[in-house]
């Protein structure tokens, strides 16, 4: 997560590894499920919507609904979804595109964020973006159960995240204007399995629920 850096203008992304194309949910043998509330981020009501738009905010932007802060409609990202994306053999998701040397050439899917204003993201006061360390410590704590190889170098030790042990707490940061300074505030999962497997996202009724499957 990262303040605005209002001065600077020109974003550098780094191309990853060609991604298939964003798959409909998928139904296998689920490995491994959890859920959390979306009501539940923060015991301040107010800063909980934050870190509830801006966890929903990056989904979207993940699923390729939203491309830039233009596209943000938030009647639409707060309405009640399905996604997945699947990982075959080898391949790895990183949590966005700063990443590090060993992973380079196997990353082909990020959610595709930096978690900053000009992309929409909200702000409680203290940092644009709060609240998209607890989707990735969610998918973390899910990957780490269907036991793929899931790396996060910093953890979120400095805050408790409701409904997640801090064991499965992940702290992530990007930079869009500092290239390779944030390559250990990131979540790599890697699909270690002799099968393809999916991540599937359900959010309904003010829950958030993410599984792994394998796809037979």
């Amino acid at each position: 997560m990262i303040d605005e850096l209002a001065k600077i203008t020109t974003i550098v992304v780094i191309t990853v590894a060609q991604a298939t194309p964003f798959a409909p949910p998928v139904d296998g043998n689920v490995l491994a499920s959890r859920e959390i509330s979306m009501e539940n981020r923060y015991h301040v009501k107010s800063v909980s919507d934050i870190f509830r738009d801006n966890i929903l905010l990056n989904l979207a932007y993940m699923d390729g609904k939203v491309a830039g802060r233009q596209d943000v409609n938030w009647d639409e990202i707060k309405k009640p979804f399905t996604l997945s994306f699947k990982l075959n053999p080898g391949e790895v998701f990183a949590y966005h595109d700063d990443i590090l040397p060993e992973y380079k050439n196997k990353v082909v899917r990020t959610t595709n964020a930096h978690f900053v204003a000009n992309e929409g993201f909200k702000t409680d006061g203290y940092l644009f973006g709060d609240g998209v360390c607890h989707l990735a410590s969610l998918m973390y704590w899910v990957a780490k159960e269907a036991g793929l190889d899931a790396l996060a170098p910093v953890r979120h030790d400095f805050m408790a995240i409701p409904e997640i042990s801090r064991e499965y707490g992940v702290s992530i940061y990007s930079n869009p204007y500092s290239r390779d300074t944030h390559t250990r505030q990131n979540l790599y999962i890697a699909n270690n399995k002799e099968k393809p497997i999916s991540f599937k996202f359900d959010y309904a009724d003010d829950k958030l629920k993410v599984s792994v499957s394998e796809i037979n």
